[in-house]
């Protein structure tokens, strides 16, 4: 779609309170354009884009869409969870131009050099670090991450220069609206896989942003799914961030996940021409983002409590190890109350799910939290905290929140005691109500 944003001044949003399309509704108001928007609930992205101006209903509803409007963004996910809604936005009846989010991100990019951070799992603490590198040595980049920066407390920046830093996701293949002049690939490994067929179809996407991609590939060619992608045609040159990893400085953020994203940091870092010692020294102030290993308190009892949207059994296993670089075994109880995301991720990795848990102490599951999806009544939490029991450790799944948070609430915890809420759902609101960090 040809766009020219000179012309637009009422800007309406489809699911603004996402924390990728919420970045775009920020840069539209910043622009001086009229911001309108809905999303399914309230929450603390929405509270934020009110605070900026922007008029926000909760609830969804065609109707919702002042009649004014000159441009709507949808999230991807109502293609799937609200076909009608869909149907109605991309009617040739409709008159009001209508854009996905990944597509407005490939609109504001492609003038710049984009460097775009994809792969399964790393990509917003990978995303954040380069841009935390630029930043520090005044390369004024523009940045769309899906989290909030800590520097910010905003999931974007604009800054006034070519370069513009974004998180590039692989769901619907939406990152192939995005031509990037640096790609990232932090891994590659089995997820949405209520969208791909399988490992091999995943693989061809990242082939396809590959071919895309103008200059420098950074990855790891020894993953075997990289590795494949590789052997695609495409013209970018081979960066191993691997090679980077001796380099990596002492990291405020625990885990060889975070060393990792470091090093991959670094390498664009060193595409870029930025000296060594300047970038380690910012990589070395970075200390994380919203709810990746976020340390959100500690209570008077002195139970510590930290928020992870780890919702993937590498990214589970890799948060639960960082706790423990903190909190060793023997000094420490971590307790974990984790959401499921999907119905089709449970299910598809349920095997793996059962066994990721073996850095925690105790596991309380909550229901499945579905979004895109309708129920599938072949997998649920108590059948996966039955399967974690069998692996050999302790879990209860609870049927609703109301249960899980009486239940917290007896549990009598101390200053021996790590409490983790996890996933990319809500679970995060048991802490807010047990705790009152709301």
């Amino acid at each position: 779609m040809e766009l020219d944003l000179s012309k637009i001044k009422n800007v309406h949003f489809v699911g603004i309170g996402g924390i990728g399309i919420s970045a775009i509704a920020r840069m539209m108001l910043s622009y001086g354009k009229n911001v309108t928007g809905q999303d399914m609930q309230e929450g603390q992205v929405v509270d934020s884009l009110r605070i900026l101006g922007a008029k926000i209903t909760v609830g969804q509803s065609y109707e919702n869409i002042p009649s004014d409007t000159d441009l709507i963004v949808y999230t991807l996910s109502i293609t799937t969870f609200d076909s009608g809604f869909f149907a109605k936005i991309k009617s040739k009846t409709s008159k009001i131009p209508a854009m996905s989010y990944p597509e407005m991100l490939g609109f504001v990019t492609k003038e710049k050099y984009t460097i775009a951070v994809s792969g399964t799992h790393g990509k917003t603490t990978t995303t954040a670090m380069i841009a935390k590198i630029l930043m520090g040595t005044n390369k004024d980049p523009s940045v769309i991450v899906g989290s909030l920066l800590k520097e910010t407390k905003s999931n974007l920046v604009i800054g006034q220069s070519e370069f513009f830093v974004v998180e590039a996701c692989e769901y619907k293949r939406a990152f192939l609206n995005l031509k990037p002049k640096i790609l990232v690939i932090t891994n590659i490994e089995e997820d949405h896989l209520d969208y791909y067929k399988d490992l091999n179809d995943i693989e061809s996407a990242f082939a396809e942003i590959l071919n895309q991609t103008d200059d420098f590939v950074v990855c790891d060619p020894k993953n075997n799914s990289v590795a494949n992608v590789l052997k695609k045609k495409h013209k970018a040159r081979v960066v191993d961030y691997t090679k980077y990893l001796e380099k990596v400085p002492k990291l405020a953020v625990p885990g060889i996940h975070n060393r990792t994203d470091a090093a991959a940091a670094l390498a664009v870092a060193d595409i870029l021409g930025i000296k060594e010692e300047d970038a380690q020294k910012s990589i070395a102030q970075f200390s994380g983002t919203w709810r990746r290993l976020e340390k959100r308190g500690e209570t008077k009892a002195g139970t510590i409590i930290y928020d992870d949207y780890a919702h993937h059994p590498t990214e589970i296993r890799a948060s639960l190890e960082a706790l423990r670089e903190l909190y060793p075994v023997g000094k420490k109880k971590i307790i974990v109350v984790f959401q499921p995301h999907l119905y089709s991720r449970t299910k598809t990795l349920f095997n793996d799910f059962a066994k990721c848990f073996k850095d925690a102490d105790e596991i309380y599951l909550l229901p499945i939290f579905f979004a895109r999806e309708e129920k599938d009544e072949s997998v649920s939490s108590e059948k996966l905290a039955s399967a974690i029991c069998l692996a050999g450790d302790k879990a209860k799944a609870f049927a609703d929140f109301g249960s899980a948070e009486s239940f917290m609430k007896e549990l009598n915890l101390g200053e021996n005691d790590i409490f983790v809420t996890m996933g990319a759902g809500e679970a995060y609101k048991i802490a807010d109500e047990v705790f009152h960090l709301a």
